[in-house]
Formats: structure tokens, C-alpha cells, sequence
């Protein structure tokens, strides 16, 4: 099959390239905007009772009387505020209110604490209706250039914190991170193939085409899949996303022009030489494709919304990054012929490969020795792996520690319940008609008495058929803490179900609520997405394969990895940074991207060494040859993937910064631990019966349909027949 392919688009190569030119102008015109959501509940299914909550909340109270966003007001001196400070503050409100911003319909300055350390006026705005509704943060940039005024000459300093000032920050740092990570995944991507081949041109190539064609077609299939199956993209969906176009789309293209510079050197002519590597790596690379989709496909099955979008998205992605290795790459590497390499020679000589040789003809020799060590490599960190702990900061974690929410956020705490920022509402509904005072009083009191509530708010709001009550709860501690989530789940929750009067029922909302559920439907995905992911990779290890015994022992060392992995971000952020935990999406994504990515660099060794065991050699030197081949190709794409999962570090928020280690390090450990040192040193050590029940690993004196290799002679008689 792969072998009809390369011959196809050899003799049509202008052709495929027309074909993507109409594709991605088809999709251009008919796909929607691809737009981004920061609101957390959006992901979870309506049995949830935060999401009941919500809905409560929406029917009872459109008019919502929350505060989207507090003015924290403190002396520039850091002195208390002073009384002539509180009529600065009232006068502030006052004007604020005045100006009529648009989206804001309330302005009211709240009493000074007991400290007088901070003052604040709480700012009301139109609901939010949608992920795409721009209103409330457009209303905060229209408050914190009014506050420029307003503390102007008073020796006061004020910011915008709260729900809608956070979301505005973290749409800033989402665009801030992205364009960060794409310079530097580019310039990198750049610098390692300059590197790699000394060619401007094949430097370029990957840049050009992931850019030109890959990437717009890959966006418009994902916002016309996310407009049709109403998905829900997080931020951190765009930021992947472009990682793994680039990331993904280079190592493919990687992967061919390795094999095609190596048939150029064993005496191929150009055009020969792209046919016999799309054959020879075309199944391999189809493959790792396969795993990697089958992977993010199995996020479908989670019950957050986020996962099922995301594991869609990058699916696509991936698919259409195999499908431009696969024929354009190959259409345009046949129009440029060795030209792409101008202006380095390289190409025309075969490399001794001292380094890889010496590694390989080590591990051929002593392949248990490599395997103990690879392997003891892996079990040491993944030990650490045992001391994760979740946390569930979606809001500060991915914004800038600088942004003015943030910063703001903290000089709220000095006054007022850690809980400020996030309060939780607790709503009771009556099945009989309105609520009575006596109702409303002991429920409150009920609230007031849980342990770890900051305060309740004096009189809970009514809806206007007085059959539903909403009540302000502060907690003691932030919202996204340990402790706030403890809170919730168990005292807070137990105290408001069974104190809610008879005929009466209860259920608590908020951010604290979300995250919560959240804790919960992920519990139940690990243990659904990730047995289904490993099954069905291995289905594709065995087909690829034709053997039994070979996937048991590639998956195994791939849970090892990631299992170091996830042990690794431990260690660095939580016990040398000392960070309170990692955020608790970390370890699913994390799952999928190394048990993928890292199944693709397992594949593409063990692919060789078949492929050298059917050339008739034993199991030691197969390895041997296998790593000395295969392996600059492992190192140079574990390289650069690595390198651009590794910009995320650069973004600037605590999410993508543990992200990028945790997917970069995890990468990093596929490719220089299990692809060329475990897998190669296990298999030498299990010797022929790898392969059981197939032949694989007998030698052949014809290779089967896969490996044919398409000679010189043959591309002249194809050719004459058109």
C-alpha cells in the first residue's frame, strides 16, 4: 500500500500539492472561528451538583446581584487607611458609578475592615452568556483606566480583582504564552534541523509547510468539529495545539527525510529514493500516528468536556500532520530532488556514526546490562510518582504571577477571608411555595456553624417567587486550596443537604463546587481512559507487528516511563520548588502524550529491528544495527519534540510551565532511555520469540509487500507507462 502511495505521488506530485491547496481553501472559507472558553463548569456533565447549582442560579437569579469584579484600594505607604482615605474610596465609587461604563450596572463601596488595611468596592456587571462574550472584560479595562484618575493625588493605589478581572488576565497571558510558544518552537525547530542537515531548505520545509498548509487545515477541521459537536476548547487546548502541529508534523517529516537521504547514500536516484522511503517508513510512521490518535481518541470517553474537545482537537491535528508526511511532504521532496540539502554534500556520503555504532555495538554485546540500567532509571523516579499531589488553581495557575487579578487578589486576603476572591453560593428551593423568615434563618445559621466557612453573607438574596434563597459563602481558605475543596465535599455540602428544612432542597455552586466535581469525574476517567488507551495501542503494536509478545513488553516500558515521568515534575516542582502539588489535569495529558509519543519512538526502533532480524541477522546484532541506524533519528526527533513541548515553560502561568516539563521530560525519556536503550536491550534479550507467532524476526529472502524497495529500473518502466 505505502508502496502504491510513494509511486503515486511521485508521478502526480503536483497534483497531491494541488489537492491541499483546495482543501485547506474549502475548509478556510466554511470553518467557523475557533474560540477558547475559561469558564470551568462549560466541562462538566449536568448531573453535577456545582452545575446544578449553576442552572438554579440562571433560573432563579438572571439578575445576579455577584460581584464579577472587586477594586481592592490600599495606601501606597502601605500605611492603614485613614478615614479621609474612606471618603477618597466612597468618592471613587461614586464617580465610577457615574461614568456609565458599559456592562456595569452597580457600584457599591463595602464597609472597611476591622484592620484597615484594604478597602473595597464591589463592581456588578451583565452576565456573561457565552465562552465568546467579551462584555464584563471589556467593562474591566474601562474601570482600570478610570481608577488611573480616581487615586490620582489621594497617596492611594487600587486594582481590579475578582471573577471578571481573572478572566481578562488569563485571556491576555493565553495570547501572551501562545506567541511565545510559537517564536520559540519555530526558532528552535529552525536551529536543530540547520544543525541536523546544514540545509536552509530542509530547515525550512517543516516551518513552511506546518505553517502554509498543516496548521490551517488542521484548525479549520478542529473549529468545524468543535462547532457541529458543540465542544468546549480550554485555553490550554490552543497552546498543545500548537506544539504538537509542530512538534508531531516535524518528527513524521523527520522520520522520511532520514530514511530518503539513507536510500539517496545506498545508490537510489531521487525520485527512487522518496518511493523506497515512504515504503520503507510508511508503515511505521502510519502506526505511531495510529497510537497517538487512538490515545487522544480515547478522551472521548471522559466525562469533562475539556478532555473529550481536547482529545478531538489534537487527534485531528495529528492525523492531518500523517497525511502531509505522507503525500505533500514527499510531492514537493520529489519536485526539489537533492536539492534539498543544498548547499551541504553530506547526503552523498555515509556518516561512520562512531557514537551511535560504539552505543550500539555496547548494547548488542550486553543487553542486560543496558536494560538493568535504563530500566533501574525509570523505576527511581517513578517512585517519586507515588507523592503527586492535585490542585486545582485553573484561574491563578494560568495567569502571570504579575497580572494585576493576581496581585490584587493577594492584597485582598490581608483583610478580608482567603475565600474573598471565589465565594461559593449555597441555594435552598422550595417544593411548597415561598420561603418563611424562620426557614431562611436557621438554614443561614445551619452555614454559619460549618467549619471552614469564612463568613455567610447577612441575608441571603430571594428570587422574585420567593421560592429560592441564595446565599453568599465566603470560605476560610482560597478557593482552589486543599482545604477549600475539603470544605466543600464534606462539611459544607453535608451540612446544607440535611439542614434544608422539610419540602426544602439544597445544593452548593461556585468555583470551589466545580473544582470538586471535577476531583471527581477525573477519579473515575483514570479509570476509564487510561486501560482503554493501553488496550488499543497495543491492538495497533500487535497489527504492526504481526506479534503477541512484543506489545507487552513495549507498553510496559512505556508505563515506566511514565511513571518517571510524572515522579520527575514531583520532584522538581513539588519537593525542590516546593510547590503545594501539580495541577490535577497534569497527569491524564501527561498519560496520553508519553504512552503516544513516547509508543511512536518504540515503534520506530522496533520497526528496524524487524527490519535488520529479516535481513538475517541474530537478535544481539540486530539491536546493534538497529540503535546505530535508527538511533540519530530517535535523538534528532526526541530533540526537537521535546524542545517544543519544553517552550511551553516559557508562557508564563504555572500550568504550562509544569505542562512543558512534565510532556518535555517525559519525551525526553521515550526517546533516550526506553527507545534507545530499554526497548532495543529487551529485545535482543528475548531474542526471535518477540515476534511469536509471526516471522518477523526469521529472515527473508524475499522481504514481504512493505519492505519491497522500488529500484531505479522499476521508476523508468512506471514512468513509461503513462
Amino acid at each position: 500500500m505505502f508502496s502504491r502511495l510513494g509511486r503515486f505521488v511521485v508521478r502526480f506530485p503536483w497534483l497531491v500539492i494541488a489537492a491541499w491547496a483546495i482543501a485547506i481553501v474549502a475548509v478556510f472559507v466554511s470553518a467557523p472561528k475557533l474560540t477558547a472558553t475559561t469558564d470551568q463548569s462549560d466541562f462538566l456533565p449536568s448531573h453535577y451538583e456545582s452545575v446544578q447549582a449553576i442552572q438554579l442560579q440562571q433560573k432563579a437569579f438572571p439578575n445576579s446581584n455577584t460581584p464579577a469584579a472587586l477594586i481592592v484600594f490600599e495606601r501606597s505607604d502601605g500605611a492603614p487607611m485613614t478615614d479621609a482615605d474612606t471618603a477618597s474610596v466612597q468618592a471613587a465609587a461614586t464617580a465610577l458609578g457615574q461614568r456609565n461604563i458599559k456592562d456595569v450596572t452597580g457600584v457599591q463601596a463595602v464597609p472597611p475592615a476591622q484592620n484597615r488595611a484594604i478597602e473595597v468596592v464591589a463592581v456588578q456587571m451583565t452576565k456573561v452568556t457565552s465562552g465568546n462574550d467579551t462584555h464584563q472584560a471589556d467593562a474591566v479595562k474601562d474601570i482600570r483606566d478610570a481608577l488611573k484618575d480616581q487615586v490620582k493625588d489621594t497617596g492611594l493605589k487600587a486594582g481590579v480583582t475578582g471573577t471578571a478581572a481573572q478572566t481578562l488576565d488569563q485571556q491576555d497571558s493565553s495570547k501572551k504564552g501562545l506567541a511565545i510558544i510559537g517564536v520559540v518552537t519555530v526558532v528552535l525547530i529552525l536551529g536543530l534541523l540547520l544543525i541536523i542537515f546544514r540545509s536552509p531548505i530542509i530547515a525550512l520545509l517543516p516551518i513552511l509547510t506546518i505553517l502554509v498548509a498543516v496548521s490551517p487545515l488542521a484548525s479549520g477541521l478542529i473549529a468545524i468539529a468543535s462547532d457541529t459537536f458543540d465542544l468546549k476548547i480550554d485555553n490550554s487546548v490552543q497552546s498543545l495545539l500548537i506544539v504538537v502541529l509542530f512538534g508531531v508534523g516535524t518528527d513524521y517529516i523527520l522520520f522520511l527525510m532520514f530514511r530518503f537521504r539513507e536510500r539517496l547514500r545506498a545508490g537510489d536516484d531521487a525520485k527512487t529514493a522518496v518511493v523506497n522511503a515512504v515504503t520503507r517508513v510508511g508503515e511505521a510512521i502510519t502506526s505511531a500516528a495510529a497510537a497517538v490518535i487512538i490515545a487522544f481518541g480515547a478522551l472521548t470517553l471522559s466525562t469533562l468536556g475539556m478532555f473529550r474537545s481536547m482529545g478531538i482537537a489534537l487527534a485531528i491535528a495529528v492525523a492531518v500532520a500523517l497525511l502531509a508526511g505522507l503525500t505533500l511532504i514527499p510531492a514537493i521532496v520529489s519536485l526539489l530532488g537533492t536539492k534539498v540539502f543544498w548547499p551541504s554534500k553530506a547526503w552523498q556520503r555515509e556518516p561512520k556514526g562512531a557514537r551511535f555504532a560504539a552505543v550500539g555495538n555496547s548494547l548488542g554485546k550486553r543487553p542486560a546490562l543496558f536494560a538493568a540500567a535504563s530500566g533501574a532509571v525509570l523505576i527511581v523516579l517513578g517512585v517519586f510518582a507515588f507523592g503527586f499531589n492535585p490542585t486545582f488553581d485553573l484561574g491563578s495557575g494560568s495567569t502571570s504571577d504579575t497580572s494585576e487579578s493576581v496581585v490584587y487578589g493577594k492584597e485582598l486576603l490581608k483583610s478580608m477571608p482567603a475565600g474573598s476572591t471565589q465565594p461559593s453560593q449555597v441555594y435552598l428551593q422550595s417544593q411548597h411555595g415561598a420561603l418563611t423568615a424562620d426557614e431562611l434563618n436557621a438554614f443561614g445559621a445551619a452555614l454559619r456553624g460549618v467549619k471552614g466557612v469564612g463568613e455567610v453573607g447577612p441575608a441571603p438574596a430571594i428570587s422574585a417567587d420567593k421560592t429560592v434563597a441564595e446565599y453568599q459563602v465566603t470560605l476560610a481558605d482560597k478557593p482552589e486550596s486543599d482545604a477549600a475543596l475539603a470544605t466543600v465535599k464534606g462539611p459544607l455540602r453535608d451540612t446544607a443537604h440535611s439542614a434544608a428544612p422539610v419540602g426544602t432542597t439544597a445544593v452548593v455552586g461556585g468555583l470551589t463546587s466545580v473544582f470538586v466535581d471535577f476531583q471527581h469525574a477525573m477519579n473515575r476517567d483514570y479509570t476509564v481512559v487510561f486501560p482503554v488507551a493501553a488496550i488499543l495501542i497495543m491492538i495497533v503494536l500487535a497489527l504492526l507487528l504481526r506479534s503477541v509478545v512484543a506489545p507487552w513488553y513495549l507498553m510496559a516500558s512505556v508505563f515506566l516511563g511514565f511513571a518517571a515521568t510524572l515522579g520527575a515534575a514531583v520532584l522538581v516542582f513539588q519537593h525542590l520548588q516546593g510547590d503545594s502539588g501539580l495541577i490535577f489535569t497534569l497527569p491524564l495529558i501527561m498519560y496520553l502524550f508519553v504512552v503516544a509519543l513516547g509508543t511512536d519512538y518504540n515503534i520506530l526502533m522496533v520497526a528496524r529491528l524487524r527490519e535488520e532480524a529479516r535481513e538475517g541477522h541474530d537478535p544481539h546484532r540486530a539491536a546493534a544495527l538497529a540503535v546505530r541506524h535508527t538511533g540519530p533519528t530517535v535523538a534528532a526527533a526526541g530533540v526537537i519534540l521535546a524542545g517544543t513541548f519544553a517552550s511551553m515553560m516559557l508562557a508564563g502561568n504555572t500550568v504550562l510551565t509544569s505542562m512543558g516539563f512534565a510532556i518535555s521530560v517525559g519525551i525526553a525519556i521515550a526517546a533516550f532511555v526506553m527507545a534507545l536503550f530499554f526497548t532495543p536491550a529487551v529485545t535482543a534479550l528475548i531474542g526471535r520469540r518477540a515476534w511469536w507467532p509471526g516471522h518477523g524476526g526469521d529472515a527473508q529472502g524475499t522481504p514481504m509487500n512493505w519492505d519491497t524497495e522500488w529500484t531505479p529500473e522499476d521508476v523508468v518502466s512506471d514512468s513509461s507507462r503513462r
